[in-house]
């Protein structure tokens, strides 16, 4: 039956219909029909061809996968059906009616002519990942991600020395002065010297004596360069970035010259010529900074957290170079390996230290000493570098972890003979395995014999499987979305646990099936599917599943550091738009859908 003048007004309200003008709203609506449908009742099966978009206005419906296990239960304003539809295959899942329903039904030609002719609704359905800039430079950069926020201020009535003071306390060059929050001037040092130093004003005097008034500003969407062809123009080495007339940041000389120095290879090179962990824990502390402008410039989530992870690796390799300075050369062959995301190459602005060591199976008791003290200079020196001690013990440190290579294969046979709980985890910590710093013959071997021995052994693959899939995508009823239920990151989602982490383990199941030497999970996926351990329909759904997934947790983490927080992987999902959370929903539905199919056998999803 047609839409109701009711349904019409509630089409209106659903994104990213909303952004339709009324001719072409009422168009549409004329275009749809209404359907009622009975609780119980199935929409379409999986196999069956799709020909409608549905959009739910009452009811539940729930969606199925092929194992019968539900994948989401869609409320009110959640639509169904386009998946089938913009791929033009038949539906890969089924859609049953949990209770009574009404839904608005969109015909495909409607659809696409609306997908043509509206540029936001053709984004809103468009789920792949968007392009994303290359460049790293004040070309590209927005002021929002090179100022820093909440600069100092002060009242107009401030005293001249209470000014200096804070300046000279906080190590600053600038100081802002602000009427309730409304930026009134600013005064530099260079003022301080030629206004007050040179011509003795009475440093009791109010700072709004000799402040400059009205100075220049730029807004937040403003680019890098903007500044920069300001600052020289103008002859200023600071200016302050303002909504209106607020004051929201502040850009100086300073800034401009750390992001066009600040780099992964900076760093790098401070690190590989320093003498001491202290001295690369002062490089290691610019890493937020590095994320943040990284992710800013537009670099795809890959590029960043394996730029990140060079890093971990250089620290590593130069206090496995301090170490033999120190403790003199070693007694036989060894390899430092890290795992967990270091070995993964996915580190991002949260990392502990994941890392052992093989020793050469000529090894004897007398060299353990020297082994012990390697293990603890490395450990201890990581820390000081900002990659703390692992909660779990999973370090070169623990001697269970420093073992000689004989050792390490008996281990790597034990877990695939025996798979006990304990053992599906050790082993999935260390099918993440890279090799970092020392002779990597001495793995070389122990990864090839053992991918080969875990493919063949059909329980501890099924053990393997059956651990990978304990971290759930969070897929509930609020708009598809189930938040953390208490405690301190309550309403919020785990981006990493609930997020990254099950496909990061889908992957290492597709490696473990495949025999397939990648640890980097986007390049597992990509090996996989060449490999035909996944299909290219299924395994271009889960790349962009995982793409967006793992960007948005780094934009999370970029804004954090950008406000001055500490980076976590805890994001409110309140914060999204609809078209973020609708995307993100899809995302999980698609991780939550390649698990089932794992589970059931059926890994090669269409």
């Amino acid at each position: 039956m047609p839409l109701s003048s009711d349904l019409a007004q509630f089409l209106r309200s659903v994104h990213p219909y909303d952004s339709l003008n009324d001719s072409d709203l009422d168009d549409l609506s004329t275009r749809c029909d209404a359907a009622d449908i009975s609780a119980g009742a199935t929409i379409f099966r999986l196999g069956d061809t799709v020909d409608s978009l549905y959009i739910v206005v009452t009811g539940e419906i729930e969606i199925t996968d092929e194992a019968d296990v539900q994948l989401s239960l869609l409320g009110p304003r959640n639509s169904f059906g386009e998946r089938a539809l913009l791929r033009e295959d038949v539906a890969s899942r089924t859609a049953t009616a949990r209770s009574d329903a009404t839904l608005i039904v969109m015909p495909a030609d409607a659809l696409f002519t609306l997908i043509k002719s509206s540029a936001k609704v053709a984004r809103f359905f468009d789920r792949r990942r968007p392009a994303r800039a290359d460049r790293k430079d004040l070309t590209t950069l927005r002021v929002a991600d090179l100022m820093t926020r909440d600069p100092l201020t002060c009242a107009p009535d401030t005293p001249i020395r209470d000014a200096a003071a804070r300046m000279h306390e906080h190590h600053i060059s600038s100081i802002c002065i602000t009427e309730r929050g409304d930026l009134r001037g600013i005064l530099t040092v260079r003022d301080m010297n030629g206004k007050v130093v040179a011509k003795g004003t009475d440093t009791a005097a109010p700072i709004s004596s000799i402040m400059t008034q009205s100075p220049l500003t730029l807004d937040p969407d403003a680019l890098g360069t903007d500044v920069l062809h300001l600052m020289m123009e103008r002859g200023i080495g600071h200016v302050p970035i303002t909504e209106g007339t607020r004051l929201v940041g502040i850009v100086t000389q300073t800034d401009l010259t750390r992001v066009q120095a600040l780099s992964s290879g900076a760093l790098v090179g401070r690190i590989a010529r320093a003498e001491d962990a202290a001295t690369m824990s002062r490089a290691t502390a610019e890493i937020p900074q590095l994320l943040a402008q990284l992710v800013g410039s537009g670099n795809r989530h890959d590029v960043v957290t394996r730029l990140i992870t060079d890093i971990a690796d250089t620290v590593t390799r130069r206090l496995l170079r301090l170490a033999e300075v120190e403790l003199g050369p070693p007694p036989v062959p060894y390899l430092w390996l890290a795992c967990g995301s270091q070995g993964r190459q996915e580190q991002s602005g949260v990392s502990d230290q994941d890392n052992c060591l093989i020793l050469s199976d000529d090894v004897t008791d007398a060299d353990m000493p020297w082994f012990t003290s390697l293990a603890k200079f490395v450990s201890d020196g990581l820390d000081t570098c900002g990659y703390f001690y692992c909660p779990g013990d999973m370090m070169a440190t623990n001697p269970r972890w420093c073992q000689p290579l004989r050792v390490w294969r008996g281990y790597f046979d034990d877990w695939i003979a025996r798979p006990g709980p304990e053992a599906q985890m050790l082993a999935s910590v260390m099918f993440d395995l890279r090799p970092i710093g020392g002779d990597t013959t001495l793995f070389e071997s122990l990864q090839t014999d053992t991918l080969a021995k875990a493919a063949k052994n059909s329980i501890f693959t099924a053990h393997m499987i059956s651990n990978s899939i304990k971290h759930q995508p969070p897929l509930g009823l609020l708009r598809g979305l189930a938040t953390i239920r208490s405690g301190e990151h309550r309403n919020r989602l785990d981006l990493k646990h609930n997020g990254v982490v099950p496909v990061t383990d889908l992957g290492r199941i597709y490696a473990l099936q495949g025999q397939l030497r990648q640890v980097n999970t986007r390049a597992r996926l990509e090996a996989a599917q060449a490999a035909g351990r996944l299909s290219i329909s299924g395994g271009a759904d889960l790349l962009d599943a995982y793409d967006l997934i793992a960007t948005l947790r780094l934009d999370h983490q970029a804004a954090q550091v950008k406000a001055g927080d500490l980076p976590d992987n805890f994001l409110d999902p309140s914060t999204l738009s609809d078209f973020e959370r609708s995307h993100l929903r899809d995302a999980f539905v698609v991780v939550k859908t390649m698990q089932s199919s794992v589970s059931s056998g059926k890994g090669m999803l269409g």
